[in-house]
């Protein structure tokens, strides 16, 4: 009896951890700019309408798509960790480089870097307790002007 008690535990133990490890990253999924809760201090800003978000077992692949400052589209991606290690940006003319760095359960800190290796955008990023609403607070300097603004994003 003791030992059928003792495989019980153990295997409640194994499914408890199981669970937790395959959390579901808060962060992945597809998110739509809301922009009507989104508020840009200049119309010089890039948006991103779209991001795109894949936890691909601990590599994550960002795919973001908007306009430009001058309202072109642009597509841009990221792979990379949420370690605060910087990893290359395509697609974006004003970013080379991104760091991601998870400070809290629902909240990241960015740092972008243009091609000369000069940190140019700080960002924070925060989702909702319920996973359903992604906020980004970002500023910085773009085209040699100063940004500031939140983007406002419903999870699809």
């Amino acid at each position: 009896m003791k030992f059928r008690g003792i495989v019980c535990s153990v295997v409640l133990a194994v499914l408890a951890l199981s669970t937790l490890a395959l959390a579901a990253d808060v962060t992945a999924g597809t998110w739509k700019l809301n922009a009507a809760k989104s508020k840009y201090n200049q119309p010089t800003t890039q948006k991103y309408d779209t991001v795109m978000i894949e936890d691909n077992g601990g590599e994550i692949q960002m795919t973001l798509d908007g306009t430009d400052a001058a309202g072109q589209p642009i597509h841009t991606t990221w792979t990379g960790k949420y370690d605060g290690k910087f990893y290359p940006v395509t697609g974006d003319a004003t970013t080379a480089e991104r760091a991601y760095k998870q400070v809290g359960t629902h909240t990241f800190m960015v740092t972008g870097k243009d091609k000369e290796g000069k940190i140019t955008t700080h960002v924070r990023i925060v989702y909702s307790a319920n996973g359903k609403v992604r906020t980004v607070t970002a500023s910085g300097t773009q085209n040699g002007e100063k940004f500031s603004e939140t983007a406002v994003y419903d999870k699809q």
